[in-house]
């Protein structure tokens, strides 16, 4: 092997490692919900293959010793050697193809931590090709050292392209069934090029010019139907028939979300919302963004961190008092949602509505000066990565540095009662309804009154919420006024619990800080949620 191809060799083999890391990783966050231990978990196993396919390659260099730095001979036999490396980049390539539907066809039926083994496989079989390429390609000479350096950039400056180019790029543009297929014919093609490099023999060489490019064009064309169903399989697993299919899929490399028919919104695999304004058949139990009706303040100027179905702004829009709502979303995957939905669609439109696509922490950093009277976050999940940025300690400190006086914060603490006693000792006064908590440092109390008045006056996009003409309807209003008469808590009821009681009932419960990432890390790495759980 010439240094040159050996240079392109460790080159492309980063970045097809590394791409595929990437789609891996993907597939786990997403088969995982986001839980925190996923992307450990598979870089692993990950690495764990590298291990042994690199100690694998050292058991086929020791049998190959003295052949290396060859690739000018003429030696049919040292040639031929160089048929490990292009067999192993097919293998590879095949195995790494494979793995992203092999893992949702084996969820369907069995726990997908034995899937890990095929993680080691393909790594390892891609562990093993930098040795054999530095065996193969360095000369033995005195620039040995220098040589494997090169070797070693070649692979780094590879494994940054795939990075950046796979991950910002790609995945940004393509469905990650395409991506997995490009780098399967790019795959191909580099042990194409290895194997023509393996033979003397004209034979040989036309042989392996017209069978490998076939392979990777069977690959790309069956790429499609192997990847059918993915996202379908990784959420529901078990749960997952022949007929379950999402009504939208929308890809980016800020994520995946996925609608199911019903009109249900799913965010990196966990359930994030309804596209549902609706608070007689209240499916997402948006009653509690109403609930700043029976509160006797203003809602004013309005920050939401976290866009989802756009369900949330849409009310929050059209309450009385809102005079501007600035939305801060990460993925501008939603808004794409948002406009294909009745109930939704006109936010996108209201002059009210202002939508920035950043992190909401970040943004909320960056804009020390922004202060207003309400600012509101429907948070996913206590138990997923990274969801300490949003419900820490050192991050509701910052959010109350944005609220005016008299300002008030509302979050989802997915009943997570360390985060609901982190936030009740935050501020002064705050309330739980259901699992939201609403906090100010001025006194929160439900007025039933008010909130009456308020839920039959309201109006969006031109319709009463409530006609109460109908029997079903003024019940409906009877049953969320009485929410503010529940103040007690227990397992019978108390929908609503001042943060008094709260402290007290969560004495010995610690508060999530930056530091310790409570809320992340209380369940078990193998604890896989499946959707509707």
């Amino acid at each position: 092997m010439t240094f040159r191809l050996a240079l392109v060799v460790t080159g492309l083999a980063g970045y097809i490692a590394l791409s595929y890391e990437m789609v891996w990783f993907r597939v786990y966050g997403f088969l995982t919900g986001g839980a925190p231990s996923s992307f450990g978990v598979m870089l692993g196993a990950y690495l764990l293959g590298i291990a042994f396919g690199s100690l694998f390659a050292g058991k086929i260099c020791s049998h190959t010793s003295g052949t290396s730095g060859s690739a000018s001979s003429d030696d049919r036999d040292t040639l031929q050697r160089l048929r490990w490396p292009a067999g192993l980049v097919l293998a590879s390539t095949l195995c790494s193809f494979a793995l992203a539907p092999a893992v949702a066809h084996l969820v369907t039926f069995a726990s997908y931590a034995f899937s890990l083994a095929a993680v080691a496989l393909a790594a390892g079989l891609m562990g093993a090709i930098l040795p054999l390429i530095a065996h193969f390609g360095i000369a033995v000479d005195a620039a040995v050292g220098e040589r494997l350096s090169y070797l070693y950039l070649a692979n780094i400056v590879g494994s940054v392209v795939g990075s950046l180019l796979t991950g910002f790029v790609l995945m940004e543009s393509l469905p990650l069934a395409s991506i997995s297929s490009l780098l399967m014919v790019l795959g191909v093609m580099l042990s194409s090029v290895l194997w023509w490099a393996s033979c003397k023999d004209p034979v040989p060489k036309a042989v392996g010019a017209m069978l490998l490019p076939l392979v990777a064009a069977i690959g790309a064309m069956a790429g499609p139907t192997l990847h059918d169903g993915l996202y379908e399989k990784l959420m529901y697993k078990k749960k997952y028939t022949a007929d379950t299919r999402f009504a939208h899929v929308v890809e980016n490399r800020s994520g995946v979300i996925t609608v199911s028919p019903d009109g249900a919104i799913f965010g990196g695999g966990m359930y994030d919302g309804v596209f549902n304004t609706d608070v007689i058949n209240d499916r997402n139990l948006i009653v509690r963004a109403y609930a700043l009706l029976g509160l006797p303040r203003k809602t004013g100027r309005v920050l939401m961190i976290g866009l989802s179905s756009g369900s949330w702004a849409q009310v929050l829009a059209h309450l009385p008092g809102t005079t501007d709502v600035t939305v801060v979303e990460i993925n501008p995957g939603y808004p794409k949602l948002t406009a294909q939905f009745a109930e939704t669609k006109s936010l996108l439109t209201n002059p009210k509505v202002h939508i920035v696509f950043d992190d909401g922490r970040r943004w909320l950093r960056a804009h020390p000066t922004e202060k207003f009277d309400t600012i509101l976050q429907n948070t996913t999940w206590h138990w997923r990565g990274n969801i300490t940025d949003l419900l820490s300690l050192d991050y509701l400190q910052l959010v109350k540095a944005h609220l005016n006086p008299h300002g008030l914060f509302i979050y989802n603490t997915t009943w997570s009662e360390t985060a609901q006693k982190t936030g009740c000792s935050t501020f002064k006064h705050g309330l739980r309804l259901i699992n939201f908590l609403y906090l100010s440092d001025d006194p929160v109390v439900l007025d039933r009154d008010l909130w009456r008045q308020g839920l039959r006056d309201v109006v969006i996009d031109g319709r009463k919420i409530f006609d109460l003409n109908q029997p079903f309807h003024r019940a409906r209003l009877d049953e969320i006024v009485r929410f503010a008469d529940q103040s007690t808590y227990g397992p019978n009821g108390g929908q609503a619990e001042t943060c008094a009681k709260l402290v007290e009932r969560t004495l010995h419960t610690p508060m999530v800080t930056d530091d310790n990432m409570l809320t992340e890390w209380v369940r078990k790495w193998y604890q896989v949620p499946t959707a509707g759980d």
